[in-house]
């Protein structure tokens, strides 16, 4: 009987390279002179109508032309980015296409692909017409605008991997005790569902839909990294101007972290007029922490099931969405930002929307209907927004700091829509500094025109008026530039 040693064998792998670069383009009609694609030809010229499928899926970077000969690689040279994605899926999928192009010296030049059933392949999506469709929307859509460096990094939506019932077993046996232990428990009965013969269908599918969010969390401990209280005071200046009390008062509250290490006890209730900031400073504080944000409309929510999902006996059942907040950060720490928590409404009968934030301020825990599994919120900060804080119930007030932020002074508006407000609409614009200039009159006269308004979005839509005509008066009247003065200010705003 032979023996066969392979341990001396010499075996060559190459991790496969792409070979094509890519080009930006956004051609309507494409042609030989500007095609979708160019294929190596310097071994062999090419038909002007060839057929075959792309190969190398993982990197996109062939195409097999099946010849009377025989079947004949080449490499892919050149490809509009546009169509990167579509020739991945046609390689991965096996379609086979045929090719309208013409030989070149510098390849051949691909403008038009079609869908066949060669050799008796299935076709995938001719009978509808969707490879045309989409060759069609491509050729009428823009070029991305940066040509990635890496088209093989894994997007966001790549991270929900736990689906199917095999591959959330195995990770429940690897992850042990690591998980919660009310979450282990959980999840163990879950999956005694969703295996189960004894129950609906439709319960099964619930109990896998519910464990394959669950599992996708990771479910972080409640210790957080001290925070730099130089880059916090500099992340919050970038977003809010003046209001110096208010930023010593939410640095004050979050620097606790850095003794002990745990968010603080309670989360920030930022109350003021509209337009003076409010939801920026959340998304800062956010950024300081270095945490996902979610944001809750509360003006929208009108029914508490919103919130808490609904119950798995109703086939439409889902998640409610402070569950699928969760979900989409893919992990338990993050930042929920509560916006105009003063609006919340009595929901239909059955109880006020925004008392159920309760347990999530307490940081105790969350329970979902749909998840029926009481999930840990240790890490979970809260800041909400307001108007009115005589709107909000006593029992929500006393589960934040409150911090008032006060309405500009007119200095402050000043300087904000002269070194702010206006550069930013003018850049927008393509005006330069000098073709738009508000003299010092003018800029009193913009500030008197709202002064009985709060915040600084009237501010910017003055700007975003004052640089509109400016640009109408270059571009019609053909004037070089134009000064605002308070007369012409106060026309303007008639």
């Amino acid at each position: 009987m032979p023996v066969f040693d392979f341990s001396n064998t010499k075996t060559e792998k190459k991790d496969p390279e792409c070979t094509y670069t890519m080009f930006q383009s956004n051609e309507k009609v494409p042609s030989a002179e500007k095609p979708i694609l160019v294929i190596e030809n310097r071994n062999r010229q090419w038909k002007h109508h060839s057929c075959g499928v792309f190969s190398n899926p993982n990197q996109k970077s062939s195409f097999e032309f099946k010849e009377d000969d025989g079947v004949f690689p080449a490499d892919i040279l050149k490809i509009d980015a546009r169509f990167v994605s579509l020739v991945k899926w046609l390689g991965e999928n096996h379609i086979s296409v045929r090719l309208s192009g013409q030989n070149n010296e510098g390849g051949y030049a691909v403008y038009k692909i079609r869908e066949t059933a060669f050799g008796g392949g299935t076709k995938l999506s001719a009978e509808d017409g969707f490879l045309q469709f989409m060759i069609e929307r491509l050729l009428a859509s823009n070029a991305p605008a940066e040509l990635p460096e890496n088209d093989e990094e894994d997007e966001d939506g790549d991270d929900m991997k736990l689906t199917s019932i095999q591959s959330i077993t195995d990770f429940m046996t690897c992850a042990g005790r690591t998980m919660p232990d009310n979450i282990r428990l959980w999840a163990r009965r879950n999956l005694a569902v969703a295996r189960s013969h004894e129950v609906s269908q439709e319960e099964r599918r619930h109990a896998q839909r519910a464990l394959s969010i669950m599992m996708n969390i990771q479910w972080k401990n409640n210790y957080f990294e001290s925070i730099d209280p130089v880059e916090a005071r500099r992340i919050l200046d970038e977003e809010l101007y003046g209001m110096e009390k208010v930023k010593q008062r939410i640095i004050e509250t979050i620097i606790q972290i850095n003794r002990t290490h745990t968010l603080p006890a309670y989360g920030l209730l930022l109350v003021g007029p509209a337009g003076t900031g409010k939801s920026q400073i959340a998304y800062a504080v956010a950024r300081i922490l270095k945490l996902p944000w979610t944001t809750l409309d509360m003006s929208s929510i009108n029914d508490p099931e919103q919130l808490t999902g609904s119950s798995r006996v109703y086939a439409n059942a889902k998640p409610g969405i402070i569950m699928e907040a969760f979900s989409m950060a893919g992990e338990s720490n993050l930042v929920f930002i509560i916006n105009e928590l003063d609006k919340a409404t009595n929901g239909k009968g059955n109880g006020n929307p925004a008392d159920v934030l309760l347990t999530l301020l307490d940081n105790l825990g969350f329970t979902d209907n749909y998840m029926e599994c009481m999930v840990p919120t240790v890490g979970v900060y809260p800041i909400a927004t307001a108007n009115d804080k005589a709107q909000i119930s006593a029992p929500l007030m006393s589960r934040f700091a409150v911090i008032e932020l006060p309405d500009y002074t007119a200095e402050e508006k000043k300087v904000i829509f002269s070194k702010f407000a206006l550069p930013k609409v003018l850049k927008r614009m393509s005006l330069k500094a000098e073709e738009c200039v508000v003299a010092p009159d003018g800029l009193d006269a913009v500030i008197e025109q709202f002064a009985d308004t709060t915040g600084i979005r009237d501010l910017e839509q003055a700007a975003e008026h004052i640089a509109a005509n400016a640009l109408y008066q270059i571009e019609v009247n053909q004037v070089s530039s134009v000064t605002f003065d308070a007369e012409m200010v106060k026309k303007l705003f008639e």
